[in-house]
């Protein structure tokens, strides 16, 4: 598990921070079979892969289209706030964690061309720095990595942010 240094400076800090939330959500999809990842763990619908799915989704719109980089399709609908989420029944897992490992090498590759205080267009119309957009994005895995460990813990027990071996 990547440790965020002592004394590292801002985008290598943040870098860190993110990339340890990331692997958590690798982390959390290991071991499981494909209708345990799959299996909807609360009444709107949340699954371990889902989260993955959505993760990716947006590690490459606020990473790549902030910033004028080309993606693959990304599952967002305007009329369906939830098909990011959601996992299609002829998607497979190893799609999704593919589609996922893509998105963080894309986003991984415009943090490292860019500084901290280069702007972006943010999908609703704001300018954003690529320093709001990893402060933005560490929050936002932290928070489905914790949704994750709440979801993994109700599928077999497992708890933890890595392995303890």
């Amino acid at each position: 598990m990547e440790e965020v240094p002592y004394t590292g400076g801002e985008k290598e800090s943040l870098k860190a921070a993110l990339d340890r939330h990331r692997d958590v959500v690798l982390w959390k999809l290991q071991g499981l079979d494909d209708e345990q990842v799959r299996r909807r763990m609360t009444p709107s619908g949340t699954s371990l892969l889902g989260l993955a799915k959505h993760l990716g989704a947006v590690e490459y719109s606020w990473f790549c289209e902030t910033f004028g980089r080309e993606t693959e399709p990304l599952p967002f609908d305007d009329d369906d706030p939830d098909a990011d989420l959601r996992v299609e029944p002829g998607e497979t897992t190893e799609e999704i964690v593919a589609f996922y490992a893509r998105a963080r090498a894309a986003a991984d590759q415009v943090i490292g061309e860019l500084d901290l205080e280069t702007r972006g267009t943010a999908w609703h119309g704001a300018t954003v720095t690529l320093r709001w957009v990893l402060v933005h994005m560490v929050e936002e895995t932290a928070r489905h990595a914790g949704h994750m460990d709440v979801v993994r813990e109700l599928i077999d027990g497992a708890t933890g942010d890595h392995d303890r071996d």
